[in-house]
């Protein structure tokens, strides 16, 4: 007996799409994110150096000016870092089982062109 049916997905594959969308959004957000952070960061270090002062001083106000954006910046590059890396495996998961796409449940496998849907 031939087995002509196409090789099933595995349920990895099954969320692989999902995870690629979802980890190439938030490494998008991300990076706006930090792009931001770094702006603000750079505004606030010519602001306060107008006056003569140094954002590298030892003092608590410049300390406080460094450290404003610390938590935000370290938070978006972790999330960048973790985003990228389920992007990125979701992608070779996807690459890796292209071949074994089953078909929807009212999929049946034949291919429609425009000739086709003009005569309906």
């Amino acid at each position: 007996m031939e087995d002509n049916a196409a090789p099933q997905p595995s349920r990895l594959t099954t969320y692989a799409r999902p995870a690629l969308i979802a980890g190439a959004v938030i490494a998008v957000v991300c990076i706006g994110l930090l792009i931001v952070i770094f702006a603000l960061d750079s505004f606030n270090a010519a602001a306060y150096s107008v006056s003569g002062k140094s954002v590298n001083d030892a003092t608590d106000e410049a300390r406080d000016i460094r450290d404003l954006y610390a938590g935000a910046r370290l938070g978006g590059i972790i999330a960048l870092v973790v985003s990228g890396i389920v992007a990125v495996a979701s992608a070779v998961v996807l690459y890796l089982n292209r071949g074994s796409a089953s078909l929807d449940e009212y999929d049946d496998g034949e291919d429609y062109d425009l000739d086709d849907l003009r005569d309906q």
